[in-house]
């Protein structure tokens, strides 16, 4: 089975992550998009809850076929690691063939990740053209210059046309019924 790994803080999910699982669902030939949120993140920024992230992520992407929402990075526990993933995932599923969906920003830190040629063997990157970015060798760009950064700012000035434009609705409503980001 040929799985593709969509992993991330989701801090929260916005249009450029439903795009990107899309763009891989309907380009690649993968049998599931496996969609990971970040447990612990490494660098130390500041998350909303993980239980919170698994649930837009479910609203965001669990309605499309063949996409799941994992917390396996849950059930590893402690900070997380893209080769400590991919490593268990490899593990518990042997018959999987591990692609890394990356956007071409994400290419730009490879070389920050903890043994990201090992990650690359394990899981060779689909790249994913990004608005803004530009590196060598990656295709047009088919995702949104929009970050969970942003989106995280908007909420907290109270900027509702832009968040109505690239944060899906029910997303949205879940970040305003939790009281998420108001205070970014």
């Amino acid at each position: 089975m040929n799985v593709a790994v969509f992993g991330g803080s989701f801090n929260p999910p916005h249009l450029a992550h439903v795009l990107a699982t899309t763009v891989v669902l309907t380009t690649h030939p993968v049998d599931l998009v496996l969609v990971v949120p970040t447990f612990q993140h490494p660098f130390a920024k500041s998350l909303a809850p993980f239980e919170d992230r698994v649930t837009m992520c479910e609203l965001a992407l669990g309605w499309l076929p063949r996409v799941a929402v994992s917390r396996v990075e849950e059930t590893l526990g402690g900070e997380s690691r893209t080769l400590r993933t991919l490593e268990f995932l490899h593990q518990e599923h042997p018959d999987w063939n591990l692609r890394l969906v990356m956007g071409a920003d994400l290419l730009l830190e490879a070389p920050r990740w903890h043994g990201f040629d090992d990650i690359a063997r394990l899981a060779p990157p689909l790249i994913l053209g990004r608005v803004g970015v530009e590196v060598a060798g990656v295709g047009a760009p088919v995702l949104p210059a929009v970050s969970s950064t942003e989106v995280r700012a908007w909420v907290a000035s109270g900027d509702r046309a832009k968040l109505m434009e690239l944060v899906p609705r029910d997303v949205l409503s879940f970040v305003d019924s939790r009281g998420l980001y108001v205070s970014s």
